[in-house]
């Protein structure tokens, strides 16, 4: 068979397959190589078909004329530790995990001419969903982004403005939560590929819906994992040149800390993380378990510090905020920490925009499960309420079911709540009034997939969302849409749901019940009011305090019985304020609310 010739061109960036028009341009990095050569469709995968030249610093490249976009090819190394076939670590397309990496041109995909913006940060509702299990068309096969572009109108009615994607770039096999890449530039195949993921995030766009990708970093793989020893070399029997090679390596995930001190791997990382951000358009980023970025060990034990890992996400963050400042990185960390949301600038600032609130999910959820009213810590609902970092209501998630937070031997809300029959007043009573708090706190919402459709049993990637729920329980579906456009302030009357200012009116431990003020600017169409009762006793005559006088009207009441046939034994009517002096207020007020109930109220402009 007659080689191509190979051309060698420093002129061309980037790493991995790269179109041209005069062929296909690779470049990998292999340091350890003595020779590297590209097999593909092209040159019916000869070991030696297609050498590449070394370019100095463990990097190699060339030209080869007769490949092009969609043919199949691997690497192949010449190394003093062996002979190796690999995937490309850049690979934007894989047949699959365990076979051939695709050429893919990034530049093909037709956008159009539609704009985008993404809604400001205080005006986000997010829903996490996972590809595989949303939406699956044929049993016994995981679903897709086409699944998922299918359910847009459904969430867009139901005022769900961001989608946050659990991971889906190549794992091994159909069926994962995502957490183990095998590679990291490339979506899953049984996904679609990379022009279906563009494809949804296209499709969202055009119904008003952001897209924020949920990303792995603190570790990769273990298994189908190319880029373990990829040339060869490794110390102490561990991943070579992409990871740390001694005690650094370990995680929860196996020996597979990426080596945040290695420029290549630095580069790699950033590049992985930009390239969603530019290429697929995505509007933010999710970071994984970011304590253990930080550290070696979460719990931030004495010398475990990874001083390579802080660097590296300054610098990734610093980077986006320069480019694209209203694109949302969020984090993972779970510790409570200023400094995860504090600027990059400032000291031991990571610069992310937000980070998911374990001192709100955890408090919540306990107050929401218990079985006895009596044992409800209010003041751990106060202070969960009102928790915040860098001074910021916003630089936080807010839920009570995240894909954590429904598995690994906890359950959905409802199910915690009556295990089994999820279908059951106390489940369905507290389940609202968690999803209530969720929506009027401040802070950023989020709800997992699910939820709304009263989903039993806990999150598994082999366990479809059941679409024949809608029906059953479409009043709770559109108890979520009621409070979503509230929070989104559709009706011009709830603007101070998605304001920064919070004041909490009255904690009632004894009878377990919480009122809060929301607001912006404050006064009419503004300011609101939420009142929440964790106890099964209803109450239709309870003086409160309140920010202004005249007529409060009820927006919202989570025992209306359109929301569940159940629900709907109590009269909660507007109310009147009257001047005097409550709970440190000028006006004061009768409010009526049913057991285990949030009522929202506000005044007309």
């Amino acid at each position: 068979m007659e080689q191509d010739t190979v051309q060698q061109s420093t002129q061309i960036d980037g790493m991995g397959a790269i179109v041209q028009p005069e062929g296909v341009f690779f470049r990998v990095w292999a340091p350890n190589a003595t020779e590297v050569f590209v097999a593909g469709s092209f040159n019916e995968f000869a070991k030696d078909g297609n050498p590449l030249q070394s370019e100095g610093n463990g990097y190699w490249a060339g030209l080869v004329e007769s490949a092009e976009e969609g043919h199949e090819y691997k690497y192949f190394l010449k190394t003093p530790f062996g002979e190796f076939f690999r995937n490309d670590p850049y690979a934007r397309s894989v047949t699959s995990s365990v076979g051939n990496s695709v050429v893919y041109n990034p530049q093909a995909f037709e956008w159009g001419e539609s704009q985008y913006n993404m809604p400001t940060w205080n005006k986000l509702v997010i829903y996490e969903l996972h590809t595989g299990t949303f939406n699956v068309k044929e049993e016994g096969k995981p679903g897709d982004m086409y699944g998922v572009i299918e359910k847009l109108p459904y969430l867009r009615d139901m005022g769900i403005n961001a989608i946050e994607i659990m991971p889906p770039f190549e794992f091994p096999g159909g069926f994962s939560w995502g957490y183990n890449p095998a590679q990291p530039f490339a979506i899953e195949s049984e996904y679609g590929g990379p022009d279906a993921f563009k494809a949804l995030v296209k499709a969202a766009h055009e119904h008003g819906i952001a897209i924020i990708l949920d990303v792995v970093y603190n570790h990769f793989g273990p298994s189908d994992l190319d880029i373990w020893q990829f040339d060869g070399w490794n110390e102490n029997g561990k991943g070579g040149i992409y990871f740390y090679n001694d005690w650094k390596s370990e995680t929860p995930w196996g020996d597979t800390r990426p080596d945040y001190g290695r420029d290549e791997v630095r580069r790699y990382i950033r590049d992985n993380a930009m390239m969603w951000l530019e290429e697929y358009r995505v509007d933010g980023l999710r970071m994984d378990m970011i304590p253990y970025i930080r550290n070696v060990h979460a719990d931030e034990s004495e010398g475990s510090a990874l001083q390579d890992g802080v660097t590296l996400l300054k610098w990734i963050n610093s980077e986006v905020a320069g480019k694209f400042p209203w694109k949302l990185t969020i984090a993972e960390d779970l510790h409570g920490l200023d400094s995860i949301t504090n600027s990059a600038n400032e000291g031991d600032g990571l610069g992310f925009g937000a980070q998911w609130d374990a001192d709100f999910v955890h408090p919540v959820r306990v107050a929401l499960i218990d079985p006895n009213d009596a044992d409800r810590d209010m003041t751990a609902i106060e202070k969960a309420l009102m928790n915040q970092y860098s001074g910021n209501p916003f630089k936080r998630v807010v839920y009570t079911e995240s894909h954590d937070e429904v598995a690994n031997g906890k359950a959905r809300v409802a199910e915690e709540i009556s295990d089994g029959d999820v279908n059951n007043w106390y489940s369905k009573k507290r389940a609202s009034l968690g999803i209530a708090m969720v929506l009027t706190s401040p802070g950023i919402p989020m709800i997992f997939q699910g939820h709304e459709l009263l989903e039993d049993k806990w999150f598994s990637d082999t366990d479809p969302i059941d679409w024949n729920r809608l029906k059953q329980f479409n009043g709770f579906v559109n108890l979520h849409r009621d409070l979503i456009k509230l929070r989104l302030n559709y009706n011009n009357n709830t603007e101070g749901l998605s304001g920064n200012n919070t004041q909490v009116i009255r904690l009632d431990n004894e009878k377990k019940l919480i009122a809060y003020h929301r607001w912006a600017e404050g006064g009419k169409g503004d300011s609101t009011i939420v009142i929440l009762n964790f106890s099964g006793q209803g109450y239709s005559d309870y003086r409160m305090g309140m920010p202004d006088g005249g007529l409060w009207k009820i927006r919202f009441n989570s025992n209306w019985d359109g929301y569940d046939k159940e629900f709907g034994d109590f009269e909660v009517l507007d109310t009147e304020a009257f001047e005097g002096e409550c709970d440190g207020l000028p006006f004061n007020a009768n409010i009526a609310v049913a057991p285990y109930t949030a009522v929202v109220l506000s005044q007309d402009r």
